[in-house]
């Protein structure tokens, strides 16, 4: 472990958030010298943020409690063109409105997470990029990206590759997210960028758009790739997104998303997105057989506690061992076995309905998904492609599938 004298790196490294940094002793010295201020950017492509977004949020509430300031960025004005990063295809065009709306309800959820009033910012990028004029933008910016370096990253690479079309629009996207960077360098003094390891690329563009233009000395550091130990992508179950908005996802189904974390994941897990003492986090780890279901239970409370608020947390926490534990509804229900190899390739949740028996056919299970019928683990189901995979079981080791209010059947492998 490197010895960084600053409480930000430090404790960025110490919990597992740091996968690259440009220059680490450069930050650190930075960041010892006095307050710095650092950026995440975030599209306004929905209403709400989800769980996939609280490596960053989480990163953003470190840096603001370690003495620092940070900026939550919208992309009022890139959302308007769409990451092409890990993308197959364009995102849906949006109108200004929709977008605006996005922003103003995805505040609240940066609200709960970081504190406006002590100097936390939310900028949006529709600001300045609203107001360039395309020729100038190009002259000004134009000269110091290379088509040969731009068909090197991954983003485009990957459309190319599959031979999905990238447009124009697109491929300007790297340039303006460039572009943020030195926007921001030049407002709020902010030198650091920081973001998941798919945009290291998009960073690096920042930092050397500001020191080719104005002689900037800036920053890149990103997280690692986060998925459970399953493989499976954060923020996503086959009831839908896990949403940060209370409106769109109960605070007792998110206190139940954390709480079906793999055992594989919980200490890492409560490292990332708790503040739990990093000594009280290896008590928890050291639990084992049954005993780790405390652990998952502690970061199921804390992680809805920082989001929910305590209050909310600790209902559901009641809740959940009122329904599962002690011979209670996830021990009476049927049980219907499968096999552990059709999770782990991906059990389709029409096909699960059919398999268990409560619905007679994979198109009145879609029929079902499209009126809000069918659950799974309490959660209303969406999308009727979603799959099921180990990530979906519970603590007790099951799915729990449900038709309505009164049919109720348990996947167990």
């Amino acid at each position: 472990m490197s010895a960084f004298k600053s409480d930000l790196l430090r404790t960025l490294e110490e919990r597992g958030y740091i996968h690259q940094c440009s220059d680490p002793e450069g930050l650190d010295r930075k960041a010892v010298e006095g307050q710095i201020t650092a950026y995440i950017g975030f599209d306004a492509t929905a209403s709400s943020l989800h769980a996939g977004h609280l490596l960053s949020i989480m990163m953003l509430r470190t840096l603001q409690r370690t003495g620092h300031r940070p900026i939550a960025l919208m992309g009022g004005g890139t959302t308007k063109i769409g990451d092409p990063s890990g993308k197959d295809e364009a995102r849906k065009m949006l109108t200004d409105q929709q977008i605006n709306d996005n922003i103003a309800s995805i505040r609240k959820v940066f609200a709960r997470f970081l504190d406006f009033s002590g100097g936390a910012l939310m900028e949006n990028n529709a600001v300045w990029l609203d107001e360039l004029k395309y020729i100038p933008l190009l002259r000004e910016v134009g000269p110091h990206f290379t088509i040969n370096r731009m068909m090197t990253f991954d983003s485009v690479k990957l459309r190319l590759e599959r031979e999905q079309p990238l447009t124009f629009l697109e491929f300007n996207y790297m340039i303006l997210q460039a572009y943020d960077f030195v926007e921001l360098a030049k407002r709020h003094g902010c030198v650091l960028q920081m973001g998941g390891s798919d945009q290291w690329g998009n960073i690096v563009n920042g930092m050397e758009l500001g020191r080719r233009m104005h002689g900037l000395d800036l920053f890149a550091l990103t997280t690692p790739l986060l998925t459970t130990s399953s493989g499976a992508k954060m923020g996503k179950t086959a009831g839908g997104a896990v949403w940060l908005d209370a409106d769109l996802l109960a605070p007792y189904e998110y206190w139940q998303y954390w709480r079906n974390t793999g055992d594989a994941d919980v200490v890492r897990f409560l490292k990332l997105f708790t503040e739990l003492p990093l000594d009280e986090i290896a008590r928890l780890g050291a639990l084992e057989g049954q005993e780790i279901n405390l652990a998952k239970e502690v970061l199921a409370t804390e992680a809805t506690a920082l989001l929910h608020g305590r209050a909310a947390a600790e209902e559901a926490q009641r809740t959940a061992r009122t329904t599962f534990a002690d011979g209670g509804l996830a021990l009476n229900l049927p049980t219907f076995p499968i096999e552990t190899a059709q999770l782990e390739a991906g059990l389709p949740v029409t096909g699960a309905f059919v398999l268990a028996g409560l619905v007679p056919s994979t198109s009145e299970a879609r029929r079902q998904i499209k009126g809000g019928g069918l659950k799974v683990n309490d959660a209303t189901v969406t999308d009727e492609k979603a799959t099921l995979t180990p990530a979906d079981l519970t603590g007790e080791g099951v799915i729990k599938l449900s038709m309505g209010k009164k049919k109720h059947v348990l996947l167990k492998p």
